[in-house]
């Protein structure tokens, strides 16, 4: 054993070589598996320009309904990243090893993974059955969709923290929940605010996808307009959906380096 541990040291490109050679089978694998058809791929450019070519140029006369939208968009993405942010808390911490028991543990890992599970656009179909066609029924999924994500963020920077402040909690002679509050949410707030303020900016994007299922926002306007072979409103409804995602994710990146900093 000693012998074939010393040879495996000694040769580390033979490590290396079966390595690649695993990779290279796992992506042929997954290749072979998709069935990809390369001449169908080459005839299909002529249809693929031609839907782009429809696309532009993009007609602006939809421009004020655009924004309006869009603010809806923002403020369903807004709730729903709030929502989410407050159910992910304590479901995290029930599921952090270092806080919860082995029971509690998996049963909220569970939860997560369940939620996780579920795509966005069956919450928001679930959703409208519920409650209607509109932004209500696409908050409700965001707010859902936004625990299975956020709160496996929060365990596992809880599952990060310094451990001696916990001991140094328990011995003092600290309750669970004063454990919680003063030796672990002071570590775990500036990362934490990191990860929902990358969730907001993703849920405006899932916002619009959300649309397609008639839940609100920008989206419920893009679908129809290409329903309706309104490409060049659709373009307008793309390019205002692009440059607010843009301004968003350049103020999140400055906001959660402030607070990485931290």
């Amino acid at each position: 054993m000693k012998n074939f541990a010393s040879f495996w040291r000694r040769y580390t490109w033979v490590n290396r070589l079966i390595i690649l050679i695993i990779i290279v089978l796992v992506y042929a694998w997954a290749l072979q598996g998709l069935k990809v058809d390369l001449a169908l791929l080459k005839d299909s450019w002529p249809y693929v320009t031609d839907f782009v070519t429809r696309l532009w140029p993009p007609n602006f006369d939809v421009l004020d309904v655009a924004i309006e939208r869009l603010i809806e968009t923002i403020q369903m993405s807004l709730w729903g990243t709030t929502i989410g942010a407050i159910i992910s808390l304590p479901v995290a911490i029930f599921s952090a090893r270092n806080l919860a028991p082995g029971w509690l543990r998996f049963w909220a890992n569970f939860l997560q993974n369940a939620v996780r599970s579920i795509p966005s656009i069956v919450l928001g179909l679930l959703f409208v059955a519920a409650t209607g066609l509109g932004a209500p029924a696409g908050t409700l999924a965001l707010g859902i969709y936004t625990v299975g994500y956020l709160g496996k963020f929060y365990q596992e920077a809880i599952e990060a923290v310094d451990q001696r402040s916990i001991e140094s909690l328990q011995v003092a002679g600290a309750s669970w929940l004063q454990i919680a509050q003063y030796g672990i949410l002071p570590q775990v707030m500036p990362l934490g605010l990191g990860y929902t303020l990358y969730m907001f900016e993703y849920n405006i994007r899932a916002a619009s996808v959300l649309g397609v299922v008639g839940a609100g926002g920008i989206g419920f306007e893009l679908v129809n307009y290409i329903r309706g072979f309104e490409y060049n409103k659709a373009t307008t409804m793309m390019l205002v959906l692009l440059v607010v995602v843009t301004a968003i994710d350049a103020l999140s990146s400055k906001l959660r380096q402030r607070l990485e900093a931290m």
